[in-house]
């Protein structure tokens, strides 16, 4: 297991693992079961996805509104007195007309292979409010730049408002590696047969597979564990 170490301004930030919040962002904790509500936990995919990163939380005791009005960056919020240093303040700031910036100053010491890249949390996938802040993806090769000096946020819209709210998450760090050191090619037709041969078995024995583990939500759609089911062979396979 490799070891991501960090070092920080602020405390408060708490860098940790991803966690899935249930009750909140990640839904409620409704079994999967006839009539249950559907949330974005039930979905083994997203909660593995959910879960790669690091999450990096809102430091400071009160709310922050990020806003635009004719134009113009509105950012309502109480960070306290100036610390006597030469940090920058308040810590947000507008980044041009279509983005703004938080002063992070948050360390993490990776290998010479890997880099580590901020996107939006998990969070923002599903709330329905809009509210929640959209980290731009950024590559960084912390293995010989030191610090991550700032994070870009993406503007809401006119009219709209970003939260940031003390305890809450306001973005996910990957831990990736260093290049994307792949080519993109067709299957040749004996792979590909392979393929579609495997994806019929699985479709024909998914009545079996699925059988104890269905369910249809109050929305009438309909669940069933097959993923999951194939995802705690293959874990166990590879042990």
């Amino acid at each position: 297991m490799h070891e991501v170490k960090f070092r920080l301004v602020n405390p408060a930030l708490a860098p940790r693992r991803t966690k899935l919040e249930m009750p909140g962002w990640a839904g409620k904790p409704e079994p999967r079961t006839d009539g249950s509500h559907e949330y974005a936990w039930h979905c083994a995919p997203f909660t593995e996805g959910a879960q790669y990163g690091i999450e990096v939380f809102y430091p400071y005791a009160n709310e922050l509104h990020v806003s635009k009005k004719d134009g113009q960056w509105i950012f309502d919020g109480d960070f306290g007195p100036a610390p006597e240093s030469d940090l920058q303040w308040p810590p947000f700031r507008g980044f041009g007309d279509d983005f703004y910036t938080y002063q992070l100053l948050l360390d993490l010491k990776v290998g010479k292979e890997w880099a580590v890249r901020t996107e939006p949390h998990p969070r923002f996938y599903t709330d329905t409010t809009g509210t929640v802040p959209i980290a731009v993806p950024a590559l960084l090769r912390t293995e010989w730049w030191p610090m991550i000096s700032f994070v870009v946020f993406k503007a809401p819209d006119e009219g709209g408002t970003h939260i940031f709210r003390p305890g809450e998450p306001m973005l996910q760090i990957l831990i990736l590696p260093l290049s994307a050191d792949f080519t993109l090619v067709p299957m040749n037709e004996e792979e590909a047969a392979e393929r579609e041969v495997r994806g019929r078995r699985i479709h024909a024995s998914r009545p079996t597979l699925g059988a104890d583990t269905a369910w249809t939500s109050s929305t009438d759609t309909v669940f069933d564990g097959t993923y999951r089911h194939l995802l705690r062979a293959a874990k166990a396979r590879d042990k």
